[in-house]
């Protein structure tokens, strides 16, 4: 089942703040100089590509935010699949507003949309194999909670949130401390002083060796970083004959045409940056249909 739910709607609104503070400034000085003041428009929101929709709360708020007097009625929910020339909501109220609030809007209901599709393509291509697609802390800086959000639209699931809720303990880590052993130690030695109850550790490993060291120590979950696909089924094969209840997720240079085989080596989670840092926006525009 998947979570649609904003882990905060303070922060949605702060966002949305920001982006139409950056994107107004001192007024929408097109819309004052050439719209009257009162005039009113129906306008529709418009697929022009096929995928996936998130967003359309945000796309709401940026609406109410510029002007409460705007009517924004969803025709569709977040997770439904669209086709070129389907509409996503209507909108009513006053011209000015609406316009000013357009590009804001379609930026983030077109962002979103556009990393939930790309999340959903993954996800169908490991279709009942038993391993989720997830992603990482690739995202916009300000914007992470939107876009794990349309992840999960997407079908997929989040990893960690940010560094502060789960133990990841990679390459550079590693060089700091000497060893995954005492990395894991020193992680190990200080949870129980930690204020958040159930936090995992997961341990990135690059070889063969360093999955068996990872074996022997009290880890949640272990990462196959950057691995060939004969060595990822290794890998899978020393731990789950050593430590079946542990997670294992894989990461590094995944793409539409080998995540399947990825995902039937076994494993329970295969990281994706690019549903984040690289999914292309989906094409949606808004469209003036009546003026009064």
């Amino acid at each position: 089942m998947k979570t649609t739910e904003f882990k905060d709607w303070r922060e949605v609104q702060k966002i949305v703040r920001w982006a139409l503070e950056e994107d107004i400034g001192t007024g929408d000085i097109t819309c004052q100089w050439t719209v009257g003041e009162d005039l009113r428009a129906e306008a529709v929101i418009l697929a022009k590509q096929s995928g996936v929709v998130a967003g359309l709360d945000v796309a709401r708020l940026v609406f109410k935010t510029v002007d409460k007097n705007i009517q924004f009625f969803p025709q569709l929910t977040d997770g439904s699949r669209v086709n070129p020339a389907d509409v996503l909501a209507t909108v009513s109220g006053p011209v000015r507003g609406i316009l000013t609030a357009e590009r804001t809007a379609l930026n983030f209901l077109g962002r979103m949309s556009g990393m939930a599709t790309l999340t959903a393509k993954f996800g169908e291509a490991i279709g009942g194999t038993g391993a989720k697609v997830t992603d990482t802390r690739k995202t916009t800086p300000g914007n992470r909670i939107l876009d794990k959000y349309a992840v999960r639209i997407g079908g997929g699931v989040n990893h960690r949130f940010g560094l502060y809720d789960m133990v990841l303990i990679k390459e550079n880590h590693l060089k700091a401390t000497g060893s995954i052993t005492e990395a894991v130690r020193r992680s190990r030695e200080a949870l129980p002083r930690f204020s958040r109850q159930g936090t995992k550790i997961e341990v990135e490993t690059r070889t063969l060796n360093e999955v068996k060291e990872a074996c022997s120590l009290p880890v949640d979950r272990i990462m196959l970083d950057n691995m060939g696909l004969e060595q990822i089924g290794k890998a899978v094969e020393i731990i789950r004959n050593q430590k079946l209840e542990v997670e294992i997720e894989v990461s590094g240079n995944i793409t539409l045409e080998n995540i399947r085989q990825i995902a039937q080596t076994g494993v329970d989670f295969i990281s994706i940056g690019r549903l984040t840092h690289s999914a292309p926006a989906l094409d949606i525009s808004l469209l003036v249909e009546k003026i009064e």
